[in-house]
């Protein structure tokens, strides 16, 4: 049984900040090499105006060839109540809403100001309890740990809406470190503030790699109780809100670092390194990264789930 939950979100957060658009049934071969690698959450697209992001505009399509690989999480973004009930009507299983600590931050990305978003939030959760109460809400606090437009982001304000979000009825909270600011130490500090608020409501991290800081902090995060983490294979993405929040946490790297520790994410590695094949199939020549992947898996490697049945 996997000890971490490693959620895949280059599909959704990758390719966004991809200028080209990779083609649906490429995005449906992509998505299956994840699953049948063994991610058992991946967050498939986001549901926004195909204006704003064209790379989008398939979300349902993509939503429905996704469900029908047994025992994956469909999950994907929503901005707002209009892109929750396309969601919602799609038959997602999780959505997760972006929720910016920062206010500069939530100005720029959609345009409202916290107290409009927990007004937006309460209004998906009031749809969501009518008509999909099967389907989880999570918000992720994005530019928890500060923000390349406004600056530092007080850890008090990051605990307090935490608290607001799970009072009006999110069913997770994530701290995101949207622009790659975050360290160790303030990892740690931070989700052991929110923790003792909100308990295992504060479930996931979602790290960069900006600085060169993605996996110690995600390590950081799993030493805080942490046991979901969002990561995107060969690094791709990042928020296009944000200036400099490059660098999305290597899934490769990511699964590779708990293996090597005994702590089990039930993906195979080999599996995953195949799935960057398919991958380079869909957007030919782009760009991917991970130390993992180029070097090669160290000989005599035995995965976590190796080490434990010794």
């Amino acid at each position: 049984m996997p000890q971490v939950l490693i959620s895949e979100v280059g599909p959704r957060d990758g390719l966004q900040a991809i200028a080209r658009t990779m083609p649906t049934p490429h995005k449906h071969a992509w998505i299956a090499s994840l699953a049948g690698a063994g991610l058992r959450e991946i967050e498939v697209c986001s549901f926004v105006p195909p204006k704003l992001l064209p790379q989008m505009a398939d979300a349902a399509e993509v939503v429905a060839h996704a469900k029908t690989i047994s025992g994956l999480m469909v999950t994907v973004l929503v901005p707002n109540l209009k892109g929750a009930q396309a969601a919602f009507a799609s038959g997602v299983d999780k959505i997760t809403i972006p929720f910016s600590a920062s206010e500069a931050h939530s100005l720029s990305n959609v345009r409202k100001t916290h107290s409009q978003m927990l007004k937006e939030v309460s209004d998906i959760l009031a749809l969501r309890q009518s008509d999909y109460p099967r389907i989880a809400v999570e918000a992720s606090l994005s530019t928890a740990f500060g923000c390349s437009i406004a600056g530092n982001v007080p850890e008090a304000l990051v605990v307090a809406l935490a608290e607001k979000l799970v009072a009006i009825g999110v069913d997770e909270v994530g701290l995101a470190d949207t622009t790659g600011y975050a360290n160790p130490g303030q990892v740690r500090r931070l989700f052991d503030q929110v923790r003792a608020q909100v308990g295992e409501r504060c479930a996931s991290a979602h790290m960069h790699n900006t600085r060169g800081l993605g996996l110690a902090n995600a390590f950081a995060a799993y030493e805080a109780g942490i046991r979901i983490f969002d990561s995107s294979m060969g690094g791709i993405g990042g928020c296009p809100f944000a200036p400099g929040a490059s660098g999305n946490v290597v899934t490769e790297d990511l699964v590779f670092m708990f293996e090597s520790m005994g702590v089990s994410t039930g993906v195979d590695l080999e599996k995953l390194f195949a799935a960057r094949e398919v991958f380079a199939k869909g957007l030919p020549n782009e760009p991917t990264y991970g130390m993992v992947p180029t070097a090669g898996l160290p000989k005599g490697f035995v995965p976590a789930e190796g080490l434990s049945a010794q």
